[in-house]
């Protein structure tokens, strides 16, 4: 079946006539764009997160031998109230474990990190009459890039040694050992807790005059 004479002579013109006139011409240039892309794929920057600088400001505070629910009760809870009503907090995430809480503040991406700094600061003095007396310290805040996240994690268990044994080998082996590693910044040891001893008073005892006191909760 023949064309018709006007569809020749569009074909005849233009910038697509040339591909249609020069086929091996057309097939090399479609195979080296080809291959220039899967090139250039190979060489793209890869990142797990997008290069933005998000305004981001973790709390820490410590209180050695309080469990983790004390931790929540009494020291994330009064500053949680007191830090939610900094402006352009567009998220807070608090985490408590045994002796240490930390808070995570991100702020709107416009806002100044260092007048979100002074913000927290103020929020953290307003909050020191709400915390616990045995909070000696005053909790300490730092600026946090979202993008310097581990890139590794590891984990320790023992069926034989305690949280206490297992954290003081992290501590005093593991952690030096990494941290001389080439490459790496920096080594954060979480999830256990140090050896500490409790005492306990007997009142009766003390109201009596008595210098008798029951010592327990070694460990």
């Amino acid at each position: 079946m023949l064309a018709p004479t006007g569809m020749l002579r569009e074909m005849s013109t233009g910038i697509p006539a040339i591909f249609i006139r020069r086929p091996i011409a057309t097939t090399l240039l479609a195979a080296g764009l080809a291959l220039s892309g899967a090139v250039a794929f190979f060489l793209l920057p890869v990142s797990p997160l997008p290069n933005i600088d998000i305004p981001t400001i973790s709390v820490t505070a410590t209180m050695p031998g309080a469990s983790p629910e004390v931790m929540a009760t009494t020291v994330a809870t009064p500053l949680e109230r007191h830090l939610g009503v900094i402006a352009s907090v567009n998220e807070m995430t608090s985490s408590s474990t045994v002796g240490s809480t930390r808070i995570t503040l991100q702020f709107d991406i416009k806002r100044d990190i260092d007048g979100a700094a002074r913000d927290v600061e103020a929020a953290i003095n307003a909050a020191r009459a709400d915390l616990p007396t045995a909070l000696r310290s005053n909790p300490t805040y730092r600026k946090v890039n979202p993008a310097d996240m581990p890139t590794m994690i590891l984990a320790m268990t023992s069926k034989s040694l305690t949280p206490g044994q297992i954290y003081d080998q992290a501590s005093n082996i593991v952690e030096q050992r990494l941290s001389q590693v080439s490459g790496v910044g920096d080594v954060e040891l979480n999830g256990a807790s140090l050896s500490a001893v409790r005492a306990e008073l007997n009142p009766r005892a003390l109201f009596k005059g008595s210098s008798r006191f029951l010592v327990g909760n070694f460990g």
